[in-house]
């Protein structure tokens, strides 16, 4: 039976990836495309059902991006969301305007006609707004359902067509009913089945890894952290001992990582896993390089020619599998009109253009919540599963400027430390990520009744599900304050420690 899923087109709404993942979770497979994207693309998808996201556009200005109007000829079910909504009357005959009073944050929802989008939910509901445009009237054949105070028509349907409208985000859990309304679109008006779980994942990932690679050898960059060691798993899962697993200790790496992932996953697992020291080659490339985006590609670039000199001895290796993930994916190169590329993830944009071996990337349309759940359907113990996020990069781009071995040894201490304190008081797994990052100053500062010029360590805790968006952790005062001076006291070269309290957006969650 053909996979069920749901395309999203994406028009450059910071809430776009929620769709995805609340039409994850209510058990359809969901997968983001470019709004703009053409019909033949489209149709390669096979989407059972389409949905188009909101947007930061204007769709009455003539640079607005729009959906191929062939979408409309294709019969799918079709929910337009917000932008959605106003670019489907925009194509399909009605009038779109700048609104005289736009509408932010929730407002009350009036359905005004019978749907089967609002079955279950009360005439009247609470929902959340984000717009400065509004539909003034509706094209021939679409009739008007809801309205709020401000917002004329703030929900329609199409007479005969599985097309529906409303300008409110259900994605949101600012939207009580949201649930509700994305439950009705999948199952009541697309008539979907549902069912898709990772226990589904695993069993449609493993066949389609047996397919691309048949009878070739399979070679894993494994880094020891959650995304790499659930992707080797997987791929060993559906090739067994075809699968080659290569650690390159590049230097980069957590205090006693290389040994950790050895003992886990080659020892206990039974992975074929070979450690290459390459601390030496990864430090020379790098040496007096301070931009980030650089310091990424000269990893990625370097990692590929590793695994590539490692295949050699192995046989003929044709294939190299990585965890890259959907936020790697989206942040290295949005689908969303008017959005920018965040950062390059080494192992996303950092790839050399003449890669020799072909790649298997079966976590790529995955959150790393969904990660971490595949992990535990694969039989990963928790206290791998739930380990902190460490990037590809490693230590790299958490020493901000140049790297060298010094300022690696510095960090790699005060991190353990700082995990340390975690474990101790308990909130390491109340924490979504935490870090150390070394920063390219020295401050002034009193040791030993002397005057010190010393390096400076920020700390880095945030809350999140999936990395795309990201607050900051309240850690408790004591626990910092204990790490803090640890860190002062015990790793020589470091006189001052801070705390930083950003979330993501308007930072990052990683520094670099």
């Amino acid at each position: 039976m053909a996979r069920e899923t749901v395309l999203i087109l994406d028009f450059g709404s910071q809430y776009t990836q929620l769709i995805a993942r609340r039409v994850r979770e209510l058990g359809v497979f969901s997968e983001i495309v470019p709004g703009t994207t053409p019909l033949a693309q489209i149709r390669s998808h096979r989407p059972s059902a389409l949905i188009l996201s909101g947007s930061p556009a204007s769709g009455y200005r003539a640079q607005a991006p729009m959906p191929d109007p062939g979408i409309y000829t294709l019969g799918k079910p079709l929910l337009g969301i917000c932008y959605g909504f106003q670019a489907t009357v925009q194509l399909t005959g009605g009038r779109v305007a700048k609104a005289p009073r736009a509408e932010y944050g929730t407002a009350t929802f009036v359905r005004d006609a019978p749907s089967p989008l609002f079955l279950g939910v009360p005439k009247r509901f609470r929902a959340w707004m984000s717009h400065g445009d509004e539909v003034q009237a509706l094209g021939q054949g679409w009739t008007r359902v809801a309205h709020t105070a401000n917002c004329a028509f703030a929900a329609a349907r199409h007479a005969t067509q599985p097309f529906h409208l409303i300008q409110f985000h259900p994605e949101v859990v600012h939207s009580p009913m949201g649930r509700q309304v994305l439950r009705n679109f999948l199952f009541r008006i697309a008539r979907l089945k549902g069912g898709w779980s990772m226990r589904h994942f695993v069993r449609t990932a493993v066949a389609d890894i047996r397919a691309r690679v048949g009878d070739g050898l399979v070679l894993c960059g494994l880094s020891g952290g959650v995304d790499s060691s659930v992707v080797a798993t997987l791929c060993h899962r559906a090739v067994g001992r075809r699968l080659v697993c290569v650690l390159v200790d590049h230097g980069l790496l957590r205090e006693g990582e290389a040994l950790e992932v050895a003992r886990e996953l080659g020892e206990k697992r039974g992975l074929d896993l070979r450690v290459v020291d390459a601390r030496e080659r990864f430090l020379a490339k790098l040496a007096g390089v301070t931009d980030p985006e650089q310091k990424r590609r000269i990893i990625g670039a370097e990692f590929i020619a590793v695994f590539e000199e490692e295949a050699k001895t192995f046989g003929p290796v044709e294939w190299l599998a990585q965890g890259t993930l959907y936020p790697d994916v989206i942040e290295s190169a949005s689908a969303g009109w008017g959005s920018q590329v965040i950062k390059t993830h080494h192992n996303v944009g950092g790839l050399p253009e003449r890669m020799r071996l072909k790649l298997i990337e079966p976590l790529r349309l995955l959150f790393k919540d969904e990660v971490r759940e595949l992990g535990r359907e694969l039989g990963l113990p928790d206290h791998l599963v739930d380990r902190h996020p460490f990037p590809g990069p490693g230590l790299a781009v958490r020493t901000l400027g140049a790297v060298n071995a010094q300022d690696l040894a510095i960090l790699r201490q005060a991190d353990a430390i700082f995990i340390a304190e975690l474990r101790r008081a308990k909130w390491y797994h109340r924490t979504w990520q935490a870090f150390a990052v070394l920063l390219p100053v020295s401050t002034v500062g009193v040791k030993g009744d002397e005057r010190s010029y010393e390096k400076v360590i920020a700390l880095r805790a945030v809350d999140s599900s999936d990395g795309m968006t990201a607050d900051w952790t309240r850690l408790p005062a004591s626990l910092l304050a204990r790490a803090a001076s640890r860190i002062a006291n015990e790793v020589r070269g470091v006189n001052r420690v801070v705390y930083d309290c950003t979330s993501k957006p308007p930072a990052t969650i990683e520094w670099e």
